[in-house]
């Protein structure tokens, strides 16, 4: 029966492929790939022959008609990605919506997934999380996106390249404040790396460490809130001890004002006095 199939590959260790996704990918008819280039070499490594189509982000509407109208026909399609799971951070998901919509069958074939690994292994919450995907790279976009998950208690999973991963981790320590974070890079290759850290810690790493590989970020969420609420002291307290950590004055009052209710020019401004004082 024609049908899409949805089929997960490996992150990186080709020995990750499942016997029942080599199984699919040589029953198919044909193939929708991201890139067929990276997906001919793992064809080849398994001796699978199949012709492929592309499919990306900047062809996906005029290739996703295409593809379904084959399945129609009677066809059935394998559906990949470059690394891990389709649709997840990925044009398959429009592909899945159109077949959905034409009242094709839908086959999922599980396999890894960058996400879920880095979870696994970062020894933070695991029962409730948020995968939150790649930040946008303009800048207002990532801030608000961020103000948007601040209070959230669930951990959070972003995807970041190495080229961007300093600015996204400054702008994550700006508004979310300090908190635990696990870095995971590379997963299941040769140069594998877990990093279980705080946002200043990495922060400090990647300033003088040039980051290298794709990598997870698995950052803690935030801290319920209390109904107790500080006196003005402490919570000026808690400014300086965000500031003692590396934090400028102005993101700890920010912090701060989250955490408390109190205002950010009020602690702000008593911070400052308290320090000048000191000098």
């Amino acid at each position: 029966m024609s049908r899409l199939y949805v089929v997960g590959t490996p992150i990186g260790n080709l020995g990750d492929l499942s016997p029942r996704a080599v199984k699919t990918l040589n029953e198919c008819d044909f193939i929708a790939a991201e890139d067929t280039r990276v997906t001919l070499k793992l064809l080849n490594h398994f001796g699978i022959k199949k012709p492929m189509v592309s499919y990306y982000e900047h062809n996906l509407r005029e290739r996703g008609q295409m593809i379904v109208g084959r399945i129609l026909a009677g066809e059935s399609c394998c559906v990949v990605t470059d690394a891990g799971m389709p649709c997840i951070s990925d044009p398959g998901e429009d592909l899945v919506k159109l077949c959905a919509e034409a009242g094709i069958a839908t086959v999922v074939v599980p396999g890894p997934s960058a996400a879920i690994s880095a979870l696994a292994v970062s020894g933070l919450a695991t029962s409730r999380f948020a995968f939150e995907g790649f930040l946008s790279v303009k800048r207002a976009s990532r801030f608000s996106h961020l103000e948007a998950v601040r209070d959230d208690t669930r951990t959070l999973i972003f995807y970041e390249a190495p080229h961007k991963l300093l600015s996204t981790l400054q702008d994550m320590l700006s508004v979310l404040g300090d908190r635990r974070v696990t870095l995971a890079r590379e997963l299941t290759k040769i140069h594998e790396e877990i990093r279980r850290t705080t946002l200043l810690q990495a922060v400090e790493y990647y300033t003088v460490n040039n980051p290298k590989g794709e990598f997870v970020l698995v950052l803690e969420g935030a801290q319920p809130k209390t109904e107790e609420v500080p006196e003005l002291p402490e919570a000026v307290g808690m400014v300086r001890a965000l500031t003692d950590g590396g934090m400028s004055l102005s993101d700890a009052a920010r912090e701060v004002a989250r955490q408390t209710g109190y205002k950010k020019g009020v602690l702000y401004k008593e911070a400052l006095q308290e320090a000048l004082k000191e000098t």
